[in-house]
């Protein structure tokens, strides 16, 4: 059956245009506040504190690896010495590919990998509501390999080196996300993989878009009654059945636009629906606007970029 993960993480199509060794010492603290990129940070040597939107904050160790899916602001600071609240620090370069951090005339006591991956999907702010937004694994050596992987391959300039960074960041985001699903994870697609009854009506929605499914059907696939089936599924996913997989339909619907595969009608009938009004009733109540239109503006976006 479909792998859900891989399929989303491969509609991400991740790139990777950032990646350094961060040396730092004494009391520092670095903020990040862009939208639309993914931060990674491998802790190589030292201790980190990591805060990320007001949460409560999460310390790294040596071989600690830390994702942030969202992209959202977050800082990454010393514990001891510490600087005032308030206060950042300027990261500076001192080589190709490092930066140094806090007091340069002090010994490093903290050292990471790290940089940050672009997604080229339009939709990848759709994609990301079902992975959870923090993710920290500790110890865990497949991801320390991969992730020195991605970091070399970022930092050379070998030829295809674009599509083999795309297919490193794929493998390391999916087994990142792996090794931070289970009954512990938010609420989220993970979450509902990690459950052996809906990972079935999961995985049936994704290998087959295009069945007019019914909550009952799935229900019976995953072997629950239809009211024990639905409130699960709400509970553990994060959102209903139905809307899950409307959601799941319209990213497809936008993958296969952005690439002009198909007439609107055939790219309807191929995620279930019987008309091309039913699928711009359906597309355009989920998306915000027709598909045509969807359509049309992506291909100006994609000509304002081409160079000139």
């Amino acid at each position: 059956m479909a792998d859900p993960l891989s399929q989303i993480v491969t509609l991400l199509r991740p790139g990777a245009p950032y990646a350094k060794i961060a040396s730092a010492s004494g009391a520092w603290r670095v903020r990040r506040d862009e939208d639309g990129i993914v931060f990674y940070n491998l802790t190589l040597a030292g201790r980190a504190l990591l805060e990320v939107d007001e949460r409560p904050p999460v310390l790294l160790e040596e071989g600690d690896f830390a994702l942030i899916p969202a992209a959202r602001r977050f800082t990454l600071s010393s514990l001891e010495p510490a600087l005032p609240q308030g206060r950042f620090s300027e990261p500076v370069p001192i080589a190709p590919g490092q930066v140094r951090i806090g007091d340069p005339d002090l010994p490093v006591t903290t050292q990471s990998l790290v940089g940050h991956c672009t997604f080229a999907a339009r939709d990848a702010g759709l994609l990301l509501t079902l992975l959870p937004d923090l993710v920290v694994i500790r110890g865990e050596a497949r991801l320390a390999m991969l992730t020195r992987l991605v970091a070399d391959e970022a930092r050379a300039t070998r030829p295809g080196r674009e599509v083999v960074l795309e297919r490193l960041l794929e493998v390391l985001l999916i087994e990142a996300f792996r090794a931070s699903g289970g009954t512990t994870a938010p609420p989220g697609l993970l979450r509902g993989l990690s459950d052996p009854h809906l990972s079935i009506a999961l995985r049936a929605l994704h290998e087959n878009p295009a069945r007019p499914w019914t909550v009952a059907e799935l229900a019976r696939a995953a072997g629950l009654s239809r009211s024990a089936f639905f409130t699960r599924f709400e509970r553990e996913v994060g959102r209903a059945p139905m809307a899950y997989l409307t959601g799941w339909r319209m990213s497809l619907a936008r993958d296969r636009l952005r690439r002009g595969d198909g007439s609107l009608t055939e790219i309807g009938a191929a995620l279930g629906y019987g008309s091309a009004s039913a699928f711009n009733t359906a597309f355009a109540r989920e998306v915000g606007q027709p598909p045509g239109q969807y359509a049309m503006s992506i291909a100006g976006m994609v000509r304002e970029e081409a160079p000139a």
